[in-house]
């Protein structure tokens, strides 16, 4: 099943998407939200659908946003593609590398995005991202993390470099919590619809090729990066894990950084793409 949320920002309709056609969860929901991934919701909306009982949504014109709200926490896992690290001059992590982003960084995904002031050294990451369906803490093993997953999005953990490692602080948090740096969407596909280490990752930057890998590149897998999380704290439902970008970033050295008047594109299979104009602050 595929999920999403159309129109103005903050005023969004959650919906339930079937070959092509939205159709309205306003009646059955508020919003796509902790209450509705923690309560059944994904089921009620399928029988709901099957039944015949929802509205078809004229989606002309409509902004696409998010498909979740916004959450309670956004996790992100560093150097978690072997390349990628490289081409950070880092070292392989033997343990997941976390910092978190700014919940309120999760936009649409083809909102317009900011360059941060004063930056030169803004950048994208197409990732994998896994939002969290019921409640996690301590769990036995990675076996058990499976079944505690709402979805599955595509994200662009966008960051701005010298922010998150020259900057006074040293906190990576600084770099990625910019305004707009998670583009989110355009829609969440539910687990049994996805196999998460099978998914092909690519990016774009004004129409030129960026990055390409696949999730059979990951380092820790998500299974074993929400059973790692669970352990040192509490995953709520609608909380956004994004798990890694493979290599191909301009931190590479390779790639200029984003500046505005760029457009950027980011894909994963079978999760959708996104396009975002970069614009000055």
């Amino acid at each position: 099943m595929k999920f999403a949320r159309l129109g103005a920002a903050g005023a969004e309709t959650p919906a339930i998407m079937d070959g092509g056609t939205y159709y309205s969860l306003a009646g059955l929901t508020p919003d796509l939200d902790a209450d509705f991934w923690s309560s059944g919701g994904p089921a009620r909306a399928a029988a709901a659908l099957a039944a015949g009982e929802l509205p078809e949504m004229d989606d002309a014109g409509l902004r696409i946003g998010a498909p979740i709200t916004r959450p309670s926490s956004v996790f992100g896992i560093g150097l978690n593609y072997a390349a990628h690290a490289a081409e950070s001059g880092s070292e392989p992590p033997t343990a997941p590398v976390l910092f978190q982003k700014a919940p309120n960084t999760v936009v649409g995904p083809y909102d317009a995005v900011a360059i941060p002031r004063g930056s030169t050294t803004t950048d994208w990451e197409v990732e994998l991202g896994v939002v969290i369906g019921t409640r996690a803490s301590y769990l036995e093993s990675p076996a058990d993390a499976l079944s505690h997953i709402a979805g599955f999005v595509t994200v662009n953990d966008l960051s701005e470099r010298t922010f998150q490692l020259e900057g006074p602080g040293g906190q990576w948090s600084k770099g990625k919590s910019c305004a707009g740096f998670c583009p989110t969407g355009p829609y969440l596909v539910t687990p049994e619809d996805v196999d998460p280490g099978n998914l092909r990752l690519r990016s774009w930057v004004n129409g030129e090729p960026r990055q390409d890998s696949t999730t059979q590149d990951l380092i820790f897998d998500v299974a074993t990066l929400i059973h790692d999380l669970s352990q040192y704290l509490v995953l709520e439902p609608g909380d956004l894990i994004c798990t890694g970008t493979p290599e191909g970033v301009a931190l590479s050295g390779r790639f200029p950084y984003l500046r505005a008047g760029d457009v950027v594109e980011i894909e994963v299979s079978g999760l959708g793409r996104q396009r975002q104009d970069f614009i000055h602050a």
